[in-house]
């Protein structure tokens, strides 16, 4: 997710956000096929990201969670200091009845820093936490261009750690730097990838593509704002991913610039339609909400996009997947 620095502790939650929490925590491992199944179709677990609340901390993604009724979190560990930890981490969800179902790894360039410098031992360390956590996923980019030695092994490490151990690791996929994020972040880039067709000119900063689908892993994440800062069809994308798409972040955008991650359904990706297509896939991972929240003038006001968020995937990701109306489907 674009835009995010370290957690702060600004005021949490509202005192309203009391829930007591359920007396057993999971911590089993949540992997992507546990959350099939049930009595009349598909139950797939609704996750928060933590990265959804800044500028809170990660403490205020867990009671967030708990009052609005996410069934998990995905941890992102950045500089805030509780969320690089096991300890904490799990202090925190007993407290609030709530599981962590993935970990994101720390390879946001605000995070090149966290827990050293080595992207590789980083890497494992992600995999080693979600074991100790009970998580089935842990989410990563490619390798930045720049990061020769760890995007030249890249493919080898994911392979090979997802071999040793239950939990998977899901490429997601990124989008260019554009060269018009130079004249605004705002409705004009949207409007100028509108008239294009397309991103326009952009370098890609990762190693070999932003795309993931270019390499070939087991395991992806489809993050939708992705797609349309990069003026990609996640339809298309969600295709060619085909069976390895494990983790969805699901969030919106309008093809600015910058990455957006809006609430679903209030930007121009075919999130109701890729929902659908999923639901027909036979999709068994986690739906994890991604969005931007640090526009909200109040914790109500983070509260309620965080529950309109959530309100989406469970009207569209757990319920019966209507007929295809065309093509694209997986």
């Amino acid at each position: 997710m674009g835009n995010i620095g370290q957690a702060d502790d600004t005021r949490t939650a509202s005192a309203a956000m009391g829930r007591a929490p359920d007396p057993d925590v999971r911590t089993e491992p949540h992997s992507p096929v546990e959350a099939a199944g049930g009595s009349g179709g598909q139950q797939i677990l609704v996750g928060l990201s933590t990265a959804s609340v800044y500028p809170q901390n990660t403490e205020s993604a867990f009671r967030y969670a708990a009052e609005i009724g996410y069934d998990g979190i995905e941890l992102m560990v950045w500089a805030e200091p509780a969320s690089q930890s096991i300890a904490a981490i799990q202090a925190y969800s007993r407290k609030y009845g709530v599981p962590v179902l993935a970990i994101h790894a720390p390879c946001l360039l605000i995070s090149q820093r966290v827990w050293g410098s080595d992207p590789v031992a980083k890497l494992e360390r992600s995999v080693r936490t979600a074991e100790a956590l009970g998580a089935g996923t842990v989410v990563v980019h490619p390798p930045f261009r720049w990061q020769r030695r760890y995007a030249q092994g890249f493919a080898d490490q994911v392979a090979e750690l997802e071999e040793h151990s239950h939990v998977i690791v899901a490429v997601e996929n990124m989008f260019p730097m554009r060269a018009d994020t130079l004249f605004g972040r705002k409705t004009g880039s949207a409007k100028r990838l509108e008239r294009r067709g397309g991103p326009g000119p952009g370098v890609t900063a990762f190693s070999p593509s932003y795309d993931p689908t270019d390499t070939g892993f087991r395991h992806y994440t489809l993050d939708i704002s992705h797609t349309a800062t990069a003026g990609a069809d996640p339809l298309a994308l969600a295709a060619r991913m085909g069976t390895g798409l494990a983790h969805l972040h699901l969030a919106d955008g309008r093809g600015a610039a910058h990455d957006e991650h809006l609430v679903p359904g209030e930007g121009t990706q075919p999130c109701v339609e890729l929902c659908a297509a999923m639901l027909r896939s036979g999709f068994a991972g986690h739906a994890v909400a991604e969005i931007n929240t640090q526009n909200a003038r109040t914790t109500q006001g983070r509260a309620g996009m965080l529950t309109r968020t959530l309100e989406f995937a469970r009207t569209h990701l757990n319920a019966p997947a209507p007929a295809p109306t065309h093509a694209s489907q997986l």
